[in-house]
C-alpha cells in the first residue's frame, strides 16, 4: 500500500510541472500570393502562435500577420490588442476560422465581457486589408492596423483559440495555457514578451489547486478509509492512530487546496464552474464536521456509540465519493494531458483491487476468529467474561464475536 501512495503522489506532483514547445519565426517564409515580408516577428509562448509585423512610426500603422499552427479546421483563432488592460475584456480582436463550406471567415470583434460570442463589430481603431488563410493546419490572419490613437508603441496583446459550434465560435477553454496567452508587444524594438503576470500566477495557482486536492481528497482520503476498514482486524488500537493522523493530514492538505480554489474564484470574475465549486464547499463542510465530531465520539460501551459509528462511516464514505467525482470535474476544467487522467483512474483501480483483496482476507480472519471464540465458549462458558477480543467483550458487555 505504501508503494501505491508513493506512486500516486509522484504522478500528481508531476502534473504540476508543465512544458511548452515553441518553433522559430525568424526563418519562416510566407508563400501566399502577395509574398509579404516582415521586419519583425515574435514566437508567442503559448498556443503554437507567432506574430510578424512591420511598423511605420510616422504613419502609426502596423501591418501584421498572426500565425496559429497545429490548428484543426473545426476551431477558431483570434489575435487582439487591448488598449485599456492586459486581460481579455476590452480587447479589440481579429477572428478567423474555416467555415463548413471550406471558405474562410475573418472579421473584427470587440470583446466586452467574458461571455462573449465573438460577435462581429467595429474596433476602436481602423483595420484594413483584413484577410485569412488556412493551409496545412495553420491559420494566418493578415491586417493593417491604424494606431494613431495609441500614445505608446508598447501594446497589450492577447491571442486565443477555441472550438466551433457549426459555423460560429464557441467558448474557449478557461484553464491551462488558454489563460496565459497574453503579453506585451513592443512595436519598435521588434520584441514581444509575456507581461501578464496575473495570468501566469493564476495558471500556477490552478495547478497547485489541482495538485493539493488530487492528493488529499482523491488519493489520501480513500487510503485512510482502507486503514480504518481493514487494519483494525490486525492491529488494534494502532489502526486508530494511523487512521486519525493520516486523515487529519489529508484534511489539512485539502483545506489548503480548497482555500486556493476560493482565491482563484475571487480573481476570476465572470468565470464560474458551479458544480465543481458546490461539491468543493460540501466536501470542506463534511470534512470539517467529521473532524469536529471526533471530539464528541462516545466510548465503546456507550449506548449511542452505534449511532455515532453509522454517522461517521456514512459521512466518511460520502467524502470519498464526492472527492473522486470532484477530482474528475477538476481534471475536465484543468485539461492536463490525457495520460494524467488515465494514471488517476489506474490509481483508483489499484486501490479497488487492494480493497477487494483485503476484504476477502479480513472476512476469512474474522470468520476463523469467531469460530475460535465459539469453541472457547462451548468448552469454558465461565471464561466468557475473561475474553478481551476486539469488538468482542467490550467493557462488561456480552458481545464475544469479531466484526468487520
Amino acid at each position: 500500500m505504501s508503494s501505491v501512495i508513493l506512486i500516486s503522489c509522484v504522478l500528481f506532483i508531476t502534473l504540476f510541472v508543465s512544458s511548452t514547445y515553441a518553433q522559430s519565426c525568424t526563418n519562416y517564409n510566407f508563400t501566399s500570393n502577395n509574398q509579404m515580408s516582415f521586419t519583425s516577428c515574435s514566437d508567442l509562448p503559448y498556443l503554437n502562435s507567432f506574430l510578424h509585423w512591420n511598423y511605420n512610426p510616422s504613419m502609426k500603422t502596423a501591418k501584421i500577420a498572426y500565425r496559429h499552427t497545429k490548428i484543426a479546421s473545426t476551431r477558431w483563432v483570434a489575435w487582439a490588442i487591448n488598449p485599456t488592460s492586459q486581460g481579455m475584456v476590452g480587447s479589440q480582436a481579429l477572428v478567423a476560422y474555416q467555415k463548413s463550406d471550406g471558405k474562410m471567415s475573418v472579421y473584427t470583434s470587440p470583446i466586452t465581457s467574458y461571455q462573449t460570442q465573438l460577435q462581429q463589430g467595429d474596433l476602436s481603431f481602423n483595420v484594413s486589408d483584413l484577410s485569412a488563410t488556412y493551409i496545412n493546419n495553420e491559420i494566418t490572419i493578415f491586417a493593417t492596423l491604424k494606431l494613431e490613437d495609441f500614445n505608446s508603441t508598447i501594446l497589450n496583446q492577447v491571442w486565443q483559440e477555441g472550438p466551433l459550434s457549426g459555423d460560429s465560435p464557441a467558448m474557449h477553454d478557461t484553464s491551462g495555457v488558454n489563460t496565459q496567452s497574453a503579453g506585451a508587444l513592443r512595436l519598435l524594438s521588434g520584441q514581444s514578451g509575456t507581461t501578464s503576470t496575473k495570468a501566469s500566477s493564476q495558471f500556477n495557482k490552478r495547478n497547485l489547486h489541482g495538485l493539493l486536492n488530487a492528493v488529499s481528497w482523491g488519493v489520501m482520503m480513500p487510503i485512510g478509509v482502507l486503514f480504518a476498514r481493514y487494519l483494525k482486524v490486525f492491529s488494534d488500537p494502532a489502526w486508530f492512530y494511523l487512521h486519525s493522523i493520516w486523515q487529519i493530514t489529508a484534511y489539512v492538505i485539502g483545506v489548503a487546496g480548497w482555500a486556493t480554489g476560493l482565491q482563484l474564484g475571487s480573481e476570476s470574475s465572470g468565470i464560474q464552474f458551479t458544480a465543481h465549486r458546490i461539491i468543493g464547499i460540501v466536501l470542506f463542510s463534511l470534512a470539517t464536521l467529521q473532524a469536529s465530531a471526533m471530539l464528541l465520539r462516545p466510548k465503546r460501551d456507550h449506548k449511542h456509540r452505534i449511532y455515532w459509528n453509522i454517522y461517521h462511516r456514512a459521512v466518511g464514505y460520502s467524502i470519498v465519493v464526492l472527492g473522486i467525482i470532484n477530482i474528475f470535474k477538476g481534471l475536465n476544467i484543468l485539461k492536463p494531458q490525457k495520460k494524467w487522467e488515465t494514471y488517476y483512474i489506474a490509481t483508483l483501480v489499484g486501490l479497488g483491487i487492494i480493497a477487494a483483496f483485503l476484504e476477502v482476507i479480513t472476512w476469512c480472519v474474522v470468520i476463523k476468529r469467531n469460530k475460535s471464540v465459539s469453541n472457547t465458549v462451548e468448552k469454558n462458558p465461565q471464561g466468557l467474561h475473561e475474553s478481551n477480543w476486539y469488538n468482542g467483550h467490550e467493557n462488561g458487555t456480552n458481545r464475544t464475536h469479531y466484526r468487520v
